[in-house]
């Protein structure tokens, strides 16, 4: 275990490394994992942690027990902070979309949320954040704030909109119905839903295929889609040509070099049925 990861207070949220993958889970079971300071803050220093360790090569994101996470600890997170001092209260607002959106979303590793139950309000923001997603079929979702006088606020809406089409998406805000992972494969919240018993299984599977590709080339794709997602038509060509050049220049893989003559000189490989070879 690297430095920065042995460093980690492990309490709130828990790390643990086998074989590349980087399990995080967060770690507060009695309440459902809802989100607390306590997991805010060190959710930050877990990402610099895993970022800064060679051996991590893909994150998967879950929660302790039988929950993903409840979403935000109404006490904890909204309550106390706002009976507390504004600045306090800002500090906490900025961390919060720092690791669940800002550094998630473009994190410059793979990761992937597994949704092992409770799946709810908050907990939406770094479920889209991640790049991909398996649910067990058990698993409950649901968008309650109307339920109790609220909007999905923070960037829940927003990450609602990006992942799921307008019907459905309005559908779950408004009347704050909840339903399962087969119903959020359905939908296309998460990428598959599986038996519980087989979730962890398929996340490996996905975290080794992910691992197999060129890192530098990944980093770029996911970028590139977040940041073109946003972009008209004729800026989005401009970003990518661009972005192209800068991926083949600073590739200390050369994969593109490796691709093209493996495919073309060697025929040792065919693009559509599997990556290049790499050293």
């Amino acid at each position: 275990m690297s430095d920065a990861i042995a460093a980690l207070p492990q309490q709130n949220v828990l790390v643990t490394v086998e074989e590349g993958i980087a399990w995080v889970s967060l770690n507060r079971p009695g309440k459902r994992n809802a989100i607390n300071p306590g997991i805010v803050f060190e959710m930050n220093k877990v990402l610099d942690a895993l970022e800064e360790t060679d051996a991590v090569k893909c994150v998967v994101m879950t929660g302790s027990g039988e929950a993903f996470s409840a979403g935000m600890d109404l006490k904890e997170y909204f309550r106390e902070p706002d009976a507390g001092e504004p600045i306090a209260r800002e500090r906490l607002n900025r961390a919060n979309s720092a690791w669940q959106w800002r550094r998630l979303m473009y994190y410059p590793k793979p990761t992937i949320a597994m949704v092992n139950g409770w799946c709810f309000g908050g907990a939406f923001q770094f479920l889209c954040a991640c790049d991909l997603a398996v649910s067990a079929d058990e698993a409950t979702f649901g968008l309650s704030e109307i339920n109790w006088g609220i909007i999905p606020a923070g960037i829940v809406t927003k990450s609602v909109a990006a992942a799921l089409q307008q019907r459905k998406a309005m559908y779950y805000i408004m009347t704050g119905d909840t339903f399962d992972g087969k119903e959020a494969e359905k939908i296309g919240l998460v990428n598959f839903s599986v038996p519980k018993a087989e979730m962890v299984d398929k996340v490996k599977s996905i975290a080794k295929k992910l691992m197999e590709k060129n890192p530098h080339v990944l980093r770029a794709c996911k970028v590139g889609y977040h940041y073109t997602r946003e972009m008209s038509w004729d800026m989005a060509a401009e970003y990518l040509g661009s972005k192209i050049d800068a991926t083949k220049f600073r590739d200390p893989e050369q994969g593109a070099v490796k691709g093209m003559s493996q495919f073309l000189d060697e025929k040792s490989y065919r693009p559509g049925l599997g990556a290049y070879k790499r050293d």
